[in-house]
């Protein structure tokens, strides 16, 4: 059995395969760039290896880094976690000539099923039905412009070496083919060091399927079930769930027999994800496999009970599977929701700085017999940085059903407390109530779908808004009861006080009557309709539960001087309780305008400005591309919102910039 292994990750699945390699009595050691230096992984592990700068380049994908952080602590294995040098059949060769045990599957399977051209055409030689596409080398823009206008819009641009969503574009004419090959070639090179790209048709109307495979060194090969994972942005997975609610057990059964026939060719083992890509007609198609462990692979063990890191140290140690096929049983629903340090409200751009709160919810099996689970790299007081991917954690939820296990999510997402940074958080919460993905009708175009013009403030329904209302009120009196107990106006003994307000929840008046004493709390409001209030909460919590009208309601609270901060399921709303007389001197006040920015540029996330495409004096219309910020291994391009003559321009390629610092200006 391996006695050390090295990590050759960081973040999240650093401290996940961590876990489990302490749970088997195995020794385990981190590596860490200067970014790093204070990371979750480094602590959690038995030692700990600088390897060099921040810039993945120049640490985390440098093999002679990693090899001699091997050299250095003795480890016999590497477990290269997801991304970085994960499907590096370079890294994996040098291991293997080095007499290190790579948990992973063999060099040549890498070759074959990393490189997405090669595996595409495999996967056609053994009769596995694929995305119709040219799999040659690209080498110009034009070049790909006229290769998919030949496949048919739309198409998928995609690095050959790819992954995480990293070097893919989708191209609906000439014009975003040429630009698309260009962004995807660029972050190809800088994320994986290998630019190759390939064009595929783009299947309208996709669900995006995977099936998880895992395999022995004696030739065993098996299927876990599937994963969807739909819900993306950016061509980047934000839910999984497993299993998917649109396969039947015919489909699910084909497509499993097709993946591990497709391993089996290549003569696969470890644990390995065969993606596919579904349409309405549940007609799959091949895209591509990953020669690793996939981010989404908690939902997988949560329906499976079988813990794939274990499993992949096992055959790494030349143990056969302890299991066969028909022992594999899926059991119940699991939810997964990457939690991202991206900003909803900017059309989630990334976001970094400081965690100044970071409050998972409990894990473990919860009093309904669902189950939650969090794997994260990250702590309270750690930093953001700008370098690596913005995932903060990995939110699973497990129920006997579907819907309990996205009820069980909606709850969890709630009780997560996240400051410091901007963070998907209400998104996610919005999403577990959106009908559509509670009835299960997904798409890889759901987002773009369902916000259509980019996610904005979750409103209140008649019923939330009375809910929020009668919190707003009850934190209020006990605000204003803790600042008369230490003034001292009042006694401790127990008094009725009947109190009339006005909550102003967002743009929405509600007028009510508080009835209170020290165990019983009442709000009636002037429909009539009274609302029973039970909670705890003192003055100084940010997250407590409220029994409202006898329901549940767990809400993320934050105080200032005259403001309620309330958040809910989505909804970010600010309450202010006033009396009637102040509500109504309110309401003469005028509102107070933001700033006109309409002439400006800004940068709307942290990043390094990599281009500017226009001078000052020139003429732009509207959608021209003005500028190209990265942040966070992403290409982000800037266009112009409508015609117009740039007048200054006050940064340079290569500048890091701040969020809404200007990057030029228009006459």
């Amino acid at each position: 059995m391996i006695s050390k292994i090295l990590i050759a990750n960081r973040g999240e699945i650093a401290c996940r395969v961590v876990r489990t390699a302490k749970a088997m009595g195995i020794k385990t050691v981190a590596v860490y760039s200067d970014a790093d230096a204070n990371a979750l992984h480094v602590r959690e592990a038995d030692e700990a290896v600088h390897i060099g700068p921040a810039p993945s380049n120049q640490s985390y994908i440098v093999i002679e880094k990693i090899l001699d952080a091997i050299r250095q602590t003795g480890a016999d294995a590497v477990h290269p976690g997801y991304g970085f040098l994960s499907e590096n059949a370079h890294f994996a060769a040098a291991l293997e000539k080095a007499g290190i045990i790579f948990i992973g599957p063999p060099v040549k399977a890498i070759e074959a099923m990393g490189d997405k051209i090669t595996s595409k055409k495999l996967a056609q030689e053994a009769g596995v039905s694929t995305v119709p596409g040219h799999m040659g080398l690209i080498d110009t823009a034009d070049e790909a412009a006229e290769i998919a206008s030949s496949i048919g819009y739309p198409v998928m641009i995609k690095a050959s070496a790819g992954g995480g969503g990293k070097g893919m574009r989708i191209a609906w004419n000439d014009a975003e083919a040429r630009e698309g090959f260009q962004s995807s070639k660029n972050e190809a090179k800088s994320s994986f060091g290998d630019d190759r790209i390939f064009i595929e048709k783009f299947v309208t109307q996709p669900r995006h399927i995977e099936i998880q495979v895992l395999g022995d060194q004696h030739g065993n090969v098996l299927y876990l079930g599937e994963r969807e994972c739909s819900i993306q942005r950016r061509n980047q997975k934000v839910i999984e769930e497993a299993p998917s609610p649109f396969l039947d057990e015919a489909t699910r059964k084909a497509m499993g027999e097709q993946a591990v026939a497709l391993a089996q060719v290549v003569g696969y083992y470890s644990a390995g994800t065969v993606e596919f890509i579904v349409d309405g007609e549940r007609n799959f198609y091949f895209l591509e496999m990953n020669t690793r462990l996939q981010v989404e692979h908690p939902v997988t063990e949560l329906i499976t009970g079988i813990d794939l890191v274990e499993q992949m140290i096992r055959v790494a140690s030349g143990e056969p599977l302890a299991f066969s096929q028909s022992d594999v049983k899926l059991e119940g629903w699991a939810i997964e929701s990457r939690l991202y340090a991206e900003d909803p409200y900017r059309n989630f751009l990334p976001s970094i700085g400081r965690l100044t709160r970071y409050r998972p919810p409990k894990e473990g099996t919860q009093p309904d017999g669902t189950v939650i689970r969090n794997d994260t790299g990250v702590f309270e007081g750690g930093e953001i940085s700008m370098y690596y991917d913005p995932m903060i954690a990995k939110l699973c939820s497990w129920g006997q059903d579907r819907t309990s296990a996205i009820d069980a999510m909606g709850e969890a997402l709630d009780r997560f407390e996240v400051e410091g940074i901007g963070h998907n958080l209400p998104f996610l919460s919005s999403v577990m109530k959106n009908q559509r993905f509670r009835d299960g009708h997904l798409t890889t175009g759901f987002i773009a779908e369902e916000f259509p013009d980019g996610f904005a403030d979750v409103e209140p329904d008649a019923e939330a808004a009375r809910q929020l209302s009668a919190i707003a009120a009850t934190i209020h009196h006990r605000v204003q009861t803790r600042a008369a107990q230490i003034s001292g106006t009042i006694g401790n003994h127990r008094r009725i006080v009947n109190n009339n307000w006005v909550v102003l929840l967002g743009k929405t008046e509600h007028a009510l009557s508080l009835q209170t004493a020290d165990d019983s709390i009442s709000a009636q409001f002037e429909d009539g309709t009274t609302l029973a209030i039970e909670t705890t909460w003192l003055p100084g919590q940010t997250l407590q539960v409220f029994n409202v009208g006898g329901r549940s309601i767990a809400v993320k609270i934050e105080l200032s001087a005259s403001a309620i901060r309330l958040r809910w399921q989505g909804m970010d709303m600010v309450a202010r309780v006033r009396t009637p007389r102040v509500a109504e001197l309110a309401r003469l006040m005028p509102e107070k305008l933001p700033p006109d920015t309409s002439k400006m540029l800004l940068c709307p996330m942290p990043g390094v400005l990599t281009s500017v495409a226009v001078s000052e004096g020139d003429q732009v219309e509207a959608g021209q591309a003005l500028a190209t910020v990265e942040a966070m291994k992403m290409e982000n391009i800037l266009r112009a919102e409508r015609k117009g003559r740039v007048s200054k321009i006050s940064v340079s390629a290569g500048d890091s910039l701040a969020v809404d610092e200007m990057i030029l200006e228009f006459e």
